[in-house]
């Protein structure tokens, strides 16, 4: 296996590291979830990188790299929910269109067309990390006894419910409207997947 890909898989593999790591009682364990999650979002600037440099682009790597992406956001997303502090059908609408256009792209990389990642979309993951991370961050904190009798009183104000409400509503507004922008633009490829779809339920 190539060094790019072998980090995609290390992605993958730290994710339930960093889940049980961030549902541990200890405070201490919850702060090297974070350490964990910051190292696991790193691989994919250096699996592309080295992949870029030396040469090592595959079709697997082009599949699995943002499907780790995905299952990495996911997993804190569904953490947020479970720890009760963001919404559910909120987290249901962005983590289903992240796999409904990952499965798009896989499919465009397939048959030699792959969509151009456009500034709305790179805007949308850009907002949805900068959300991931500020959850993560001041939960965490909000954990460590010494910062939170410090500065308790501004880490419940940053975490008001209507504070997060708020910033995960404009992530999946925008989670929405690029994937109809996608939808809409690379039409053609849906119908040629349900077309096919068809077809093979037609020939068993």
């Amino acid at each position: 296996m190539s060094l790019p890909n072998s980090l995609t898989v290390a992605r993958i593999i730290l994710t339930p590291v960093f889940l049980a790591m961030l549902f541990s009682e200890s405070s201490f364990w919850k702060q090297i979830s974070l350490v964990v999650f910051i190292v696991a979002a790193l691989t994919d600037y250096y699996d592309g990188y080295v992949a870029r440099k030396y040469g090592y682009i595959t079709r697997w790597g082009k599949f699995l790299d943002p499907l780790a992406d995905k299952i990495l956001s996911s997993a804190a997303l569904f953490s947020f929910v479970a720890l009760n502090l963001v919404d559910g059908w909120m987290v249901w609408i962005i983590v289903v269109r992240d796999f409904l256009i990952t499965g798009l792209r896989s499919y465009a990389e397939y048959k030699d067309q792959p969509i151009v990642t456009s500034r709305p979309a790179q805007a949308k993951t850009l907002g949805e990390f900068v959300v991931l991370y500020y959850i993560l961050i001041l939960y965490i904190a909000s954990n460590v006894p010494m910062i939170k009798y410090e500065y308790g009183t501004l880490l419940e104000s940053l975490m008001d419910s209507r504070v997060l409400f708020g910033m995960m509503l404009l992530v999946t507004l925008s989670s929405v409207g690029t994937a109809a922008m996608y939808l809409f633009e690379y039409r053609k490829f849906i119908q040629e997947i349900y077309l096919a779809t068809i077809g093979s339920r037609e020939t068993k």
